[in-house]
Formats: structure tokens, C-alpha cells, sequence
């Protein structure tokens, strides 16, 4: 992508460069600054910072979101969530949606 300035270079390596760019392969936890309100349909999720709405449609994705923390990446979260492997494509996208609305974020590693 170009900007007024030139190529981003963020572009060419979205996930060293950019902090919301999703890496599945990564560390990830609910943001700090925000809530998730459980729903007959999945969950409400708002960001106090941005004031921010979005839905979760899928009790699954919400198990997903509350649990990336106890996980060492999405991956993994998605395998302890049981989503089965046709429909982890869906659900990266999901994640990476909520990245960059920013209601996840990167969690630092721990050292080895």
C-alpha cells in the first residue's frame, strides 16, 4: 500500500511491523480495555477506548477470544476449542478482524 510518502513499509512484513497485524502463530489475549458480554447468539465485545461494538456470532469464536490468553498462540487456542481443521480458515479471519479493530492484541512471549 502507498501512502503521500511512499510504500508502507509495514506491507511487506505486516506482522514484525504492525502491532494488530494477526499472526495465528503468535501470542494473543483480549485487550485489556475490553469487555465481552455473553449472548443467546455469542457475545457483544466492546473496546472502552475506541467505543467500539462488535458481535460475536458464534459461541465457539467466543471461547476462542476468552481463552487466546491461556494458550501459547491462536493456534493452539483453536485446537483447545476443538474448531475443526475446514473451519480454522474462517476463524483466523475472525481473529485478524478483531486484531484490527484492535479488541485482541499480542501478548508478550514469555522467555524460554
Amino acid at each position: 500500500m502507498a501512502g503521500p510518502a511512499g510504500p508502507d513499509p509495514a506491507a511487506s512484513h505486516p506482522a514484525a511491523s504492525h502491532p494488530a497485524a494477526f499472526d495465528p502463530a503468535l501470542p494473543w489475549q483480549r485487550a485489556r480495555s475490553v469487555a465481552l458480554r455473553p449472548e443467546p447468539f455469542g457475545a457483544l465485545v466492546y473496546h472502552f477506548g475506541t467505543r467500539k461494538l462488535s458481535f460475536l456470532k458464534s459461541k465457539t469464536l467466543v471461547r476462542v477470544v476468552e481463552t487466546l490468553a491461556d494458550h501459547p498462540t491462536a493456534t493452539a487456542a483453536l485446537l483447545a476449542c476443538e474448531v475443526p481443521e475446514s473451519q480454522r480458515p474462517t476463524y483466523v479471519k475472525a481473529l485478524a478482524d478483531l486484531a484490527r479493530s484492535q479488541m485482541i492484541e499480542r501478548r508478550p512471549e514469555e522467555p524460554a
